[in-house]
């Protein structure tokens, strides 16, 4: 009789006086029982601590060490392109503008953002922070992402229009060609950078008797900043291949004043604090769910796999 009355009252939501009509008893039998299946356990009530994303974004900076960071409440659907709001919100406090130099790399969550819109700036120059990638996919499409930014930012494009991975031969005739020199001098001038937290593509712990050393050692990455992957701790994991790559270094995103990480997903929260620790990313634009993911991993609550 108590889980019976538990779950009309908890469960169908029927009135106290419903429940003793519908069964033949007294409200106040109805009453003490209600009370006692909450003293057996039978029912529990527990009161969830709501936190402001105020609050989180103050222990958010805290615990990660942020210059800046921009939290929302997670929605129901569509939380990337939310995030264009408050990052339009950092960008314009910054004050950038005429001849600043704003930097985006790729990935669903940048191009999220510019989908969503952002804000006028002024006369800033637009580049991409690495080359492009033989794929159709819509995130890897990296001018692009460049063209629609300048054009809502009221901006200047440049474009690169070399791949980002080659062979050393290539690179090398790539990087020799003026316009892709003109636009690869303007990492070492960027006032911003706007980026994603990539996965790990290590391989798996099976998979590791297989592997190069340096496929073994991605064993170890949270995720990555434009393909340059990072433990948890921050270190830098080179891989076999990195120094083909035709994208900004971390030394150049170290020296970036305002370093973005755009990112909407608790499972990147270890590629996030990585990214932070590694000194690419000083800047974070989240949502709530992600945000307590990365506070909880901090804190020691969290699962860093």
């Amino acid at each position: 009789m108590l889980h019976m009355v538990a779950k009309l009252h908890y469960v169908s939501d029927m009135a106290q006086i419903d429940i003793a009509r519908k069964l033949g008893i007294s409200t106040a039998t109805v009453s003490r029982m209600l009370q006692k299946a909450r003293a057996v356990g039978i029912v529990r009530i527990d009161v969830i601590d709501l936190v402001s994303p105020e609050e989180i974004t103050a222990e958010l900076m805290a615990a990660l060490g942020l210059k800046a960071a921009a939290v929302i409440d997670t929605p129901q659907s569509g939380v990337l392109g939310a995030l264009a709001e408050p990052l339009g919100g950092l960008l314009k406090a910054a004050g950038l503008g005429d001849g600043a130099v704003i930097g985006f790399g790729w990935g669903r969550a940048v191009r999220e953002v510019v989908l969503a819109g952002l804000p006028p700036l002024g006369d800033a120059k637009v580049v991409p922070l690495n080359g492009g990638m033989q794929q159709a996919a819509p995130h890897f499409q990296i001018n692009e992402f460049v063209r629609l930014a300048a054009e809502q930012i009221g901006g200047q494009p440049h474009f690169l229009h070399a791949p980002y991975l080659s062979s050393l031969e290539l690179r090398d005739a790539f990087l020799s060609d003026p316009s892709v020199k003109e636009t690869i001098a303007l990492w070492d001038r960027l006032d911003c950078a706007i980026v994603g937290i990539g996965l790990t593509h290590a391989p798996q712990p099976s998979e590791a008797s297989a592997a190069t050393a340096s496929e073994k050692a991605l064993i170890d990455a949270a995720g990555d900043v434009i393909r340059h992957y990072v433990a948890l701790d921050g270190r830098l994991l080179p891989w076999d291949g990195e120094e083909r790559m035709i994208a900004a270094s971390p030394e150049q995103m170290r020296r970036t004043p305002i370093s973005i990480g755009v990112v909407a997903s608790p499972e990147k929260a270890a590629g996030v604090i990585g990214a932070v620790r590694s000194g690419m990313i000083n800047t974070l634009v989240t949502d709530t769910t992600t945000a307590q993911a990365i506070i909880d991993l901090i804190s020691g609550k969290g699962d860093p796999n």
